[in-house]
């Protein structure tokens, strides 16, 4: 999947709370903040956990009703078939790719229709072979997170899909670590950049810690997707607002990474830039005289000194004018000429 600019996804989730007008919010935020596509989440839960599933601690913690089933945790936050349609036109209405990543072989199906430009394989979902292989058969490019994975268990993953006939080419890597909100003590950021070498794929980084300072380092370290959650507030109740983005962080986060991108998209090639090189002769420094002299001095160094502008001649050439005798009298910040001098 060869991506030109780095790709951001706002990763609405489940942060709409079971109400279709905060869905709708939060795909005007992400539009509003220059997101490139609005990310929800399409599942059943009676397909995704047993009734016997426990919450995560993170979730447990975030939601505190007293329950500790993840299956009536997820029953809240279905999004129902016919929202789908109706948030696929709000969202073109606005300007931004609707996309949302289905959890089982049914909800891949369903969400064929709408078209959307790639899969999105959660990191839960990395050793689910039949799964794997049911995405791989559609033909469309992935992206993959991998948070709790290991790098055999990358390949692993990538080797199904190949299996099925869709090209490594096509696969793009997040890396990702599954706390919410990560630790930055476990970021380990580097790893991304080792998946890209070691597996021969494109990289990104799907972000669950607090902030957006990872996501634009990982910008800068080549990442070409950046996949972060966001809420219309942390304070909302539910499993994920607390480790989201709030909106004027999201906007703050894209304009950083479009200003990252922009920073590391230069030649290599170490000269001036047009935007400098008026100040060239501004900023350097040229030779000038330290003091009044009269004709006939033999010049020695504390005669010179450096100063701007650069308009003469470069201190790099002071040792020439050393033991040079003055055919003519200077005075102190005079700066200096050949013709100052005896041939």
């Amino acid at each position: 999947m060869i991506i030109r600019r780095t790709l951001i996804i706002a990763e609405a989730g489940v942060n709409h709370n079971g109400d279709i007008g905060i869905a709708k919010s939060l795909i005007s935020v992400a539009a509003d903040a220059g997101a490139d596509i609005v990310k929800f989440q399409t599942f059943k839960a009676d397909k995704l956990a047993s009734k016997v599933a426990k919450k995560a601690t993170y979730q447990d913690s975030s939601i505190k009703d007293g329950d500790d089933s993840q299956h009536a945790m997820l029953r809240k936050l279905e999004m129902p078939d016919e929202w789908h349609f109706e948030l696929v036109r709000y969202a073109s209405s606005v300007g931004i790719q609707f996309l949302s990543t289905g959890f089982d072989e049914e909800s891949i199906d369903f969400l064929d229709q709408f078209k959307m430009p790639f899969y999105k394989i959660p990191s839960g979902e990395i050793t689910n072979k039949p799964y794997l292989e049911h995405i791989a058969r559609k033909g469309k490019p992935i992206i993959m997170s991998t948070g709790m994975a290991d790098m055999q268990e990358i390949e692993s993953a990538i080797q199904v899909i190949e299996s099925q006939g869709l090209l490594r080419k096509k696969i793009t890597i997040l890396h990702c670590n599954s706390e919410y909100p990560t630790p930055m003590s476990d970021v380990n950021l580097l790893a991304m950049s080792a998946i890209g070498k070691a597996l021969d794929v494109e990289i990104g980084y799907s972000d669950h810690t607090l902030g957006i300072e990872v996501s634009i380092a990982a910008t800068a370290l080549g990442a070409k997707v950046i996949e972060k959650h966001f809420t219309l507030s942390r304070s909302l109740p539910g499993p994920d607002h607390s480790a989201s983005l709030e909106p004027s962080e999201l906007k703050a986060m894209v304009v950083a990474i479009r200003n990252i991108e922009s920073a590391i998209s230069g030649s290599g090639n170490k000269n001036p830039t047009l935007s400098e090189l008026k100040n060239k002769l501004i900023g350097r420094k040229s030779i000038h005289f330290a003091t009044d002299l009269p004709k006939g001095t033999i010049i020695c160094a504390k005669d010179l000194k450096m100063m701007r502008p650069g308009l003469g001649i470069s201190p790099m050439q002071v040792d020439h004018f050393f033991e040079k005798k003055l055919r003519v009298s200077v005075v102190k910040d005079q700066m200096l000429t050949q013709a100052d001098f005896f041939d």
